[in-house]
């Protein structure tokens, strides 16, 4: 078992926020050229809770075509929406008593076998819940370059759920984390234009770790920590620009005993790097997270909790999040004070690949469970590694081990696909296939409304671009 020490005393300080950022949404016309105005497949919410309350308000009349606005279209979309709020409110109440009781299947203890195809309804509304905190991390970035905490979180730590209208989610967030890179990722930093007494020159919030609170451990039937990763916010073909050569593990400080266990040098970098002249990023992504954790661990299992670990993010949050998980169970801070473990899922959501080969065998050798949640029309999660990955005859990836392009997916895939849902419009933008919501809006639709007709297609409306790669 590899020691993990840090300071007891070490503290990551916020930004004080004044009250020209007291407001829960930034002004679109304020962001940036990367963060121009897309079509987007579905309709941007007013709330991170949305996805689930606002299905009826999303289903109206007024933007059908026009085939489909005479009074049987009406009548049909009447009683669907009917049926759906009703399946929704009998879901709530089986879910509340079921959790408690399967919590580990729904955190891949048999690898989700029997719960995908068709999709098991426990797990479509935990993964929704799940991708609603990595979309947290989106929404409550800075992204106005007006601001002098341009690429900081708006929201103070402690009121952060209840500014994005999620003060009922249970959860309450312990520790942000911050990241820099002392290598030029394409277009991660969010930099204020104002010349001087920004906040910080060298760091982005990138995160948080929460805990469940006393009611949601016992709705859960266990504590829940929960690590959250925000992706970058530019356009998509920055994927052409990834860093894709490997780096083994321990040459970043990961304690693998492995060298030929390698990660893609651009996320490993932002994981682990740090900048001792800036208070934010005094101590790097991975010390932080690390900490936490730990802390918390120690703190839950103490009390004789049963404890696990959630980790979530899209894009290259989604790498964070496997970085993180499988960094958590190398360094064994998911042992709590008696030795028990604790149970560690990643939910992925439009991930690229992380590693080799070799990491791949090492990640689930280690017990850790991964679902990756992919539209399967999105370009990010068929890279790194285009050619050289783990669809190749066993063989080829052998051979191709020692090349710096071969690499594999981890986990489990729940393949989406936007063109099969009467819901979401067809867009040939590559960008929306990647939109996190468009994602959570399919798996909150999926395996239902199987009878709608064919040429019932509900129009989109235009929205602001989020959660790209």
């Amino acid at each position: 078992m590899h020691s993990f020490q840090f300071p007891q005393s070490m503290a990551i300080p916020h930004p004080k926020l004044g009250n020209p950022l007291s407001g829960s949404t930034h002004d679109p016309s304020l962001i940036g050229s990367h963060h121009h105005h897309l079509p987007h497949l579905l309709p941007v919410r007013s709330s991170t809770l949305g996805i689930l309350k606002s299905r009826s308000a999303r289903i109206s009349t007024t933007h059908l075509p026009s085939a489909a606005k005479d009074d049987s279209y009406t009548s049909l979309v009447t009683e669907l929406e009917t049926e759906q709020q009703e399946g929704q409110e009998q879901e709530s109440s089986s879910s509340n008593s079921h959790l408690a009781e399967r919590w580990r299947e729904i955190h891949g203890s048999e690898e989700w076998a029997g719960l995908l195809d068709p999709m098991d309804p426990l797990l479509r509304s935990e993964l929704i819940r799940y991708g609603e905190f990595a979309q947290s991390c989106y929404d409550g970035f800075d992204y106005d370059p007006f601001s002098r905490y341009c690429g900081s979180c708006k929201y103070h730590r402690r009121a952060f759920f209840s500014e994005l209208g999620m003060g009922d989610c249970g959860y309450e967030v312990t520790r942000y984390l911050y990241a820099t890179s002392n290598t030029k990722l394409p277009n991660f930093f969010t930099k204020s234009r104002l010349s001087n007494k920004t906040w910080s020159q060298r760091a982005n919030w990138i995160g948080y770790v929460a805990a469940a609170s006393e009611e949601t451990t016992e709705r859960l039937g266990r504590r829940d920590i929960l690590i959250a990763w925000r992706g970058t916010v530019t356009r998509l073909e920055w994927v052409a620009d990834l860093m894709d050569f490997l780096k083994s593990a321990s040459s970043e400080g990961i304690p693998c005993p492995d060298p030929s266990v390698k990660v893609e040098s651009g996320f490993v970098d932002l994981y682990t790097d740090k900048d001792p002249t800036c208070r934010f990023c005094k101590y790097s992504a991975r010390e932080q997270v690390l900490t936490e954790v730990r802390k918390l661990v120690e703190q839950f299992t103490s009390k004789g909790e049963e404890v696990s670990i959630s980790v979530t993010g899209h894009s290259l949050g989604s790498a964070l999040a496997m970085l993180s998980a499988y960094d958590i169970v190398e360094v064994g801070i998911h042992a709590g004070i008696g030795g028990e473990k604790a149970a560690i899922c990643v939910f992925s959501f439009s991930g690229p690949r992380v590693g080799n080969g070799r990491f791949k065998e090492r990640f689930e050798g280690l017990g850790i469970k991964a679902l990756r949640v992919v539209n399967v029309h999105d370009t990010v999660p068929k890279v790194p590694g285009i050619f050289i990955n783990e669809k190749v005859p066993h063989m080829v990836r052998r051979m191709a081990e020692a090349f710096p392009w071969s690499y594999s997916h981890v986990g489990v895939e729940l393949l989406l696909d936007h063109k099969h849902s009467p819901f979401l419009k067809d867009t040939g933008d590559p960008s929306c296939f990647h939109n996190l919501e468009a994602h959570l809006h399919l798996l909150d639709g999926l395996a239902v409304h199987d009878d709608l007709p064919p040429n019932l297609i509900i129009a989109d409306t235009m929205g602001r671009d989020i959660g790209l790669f």
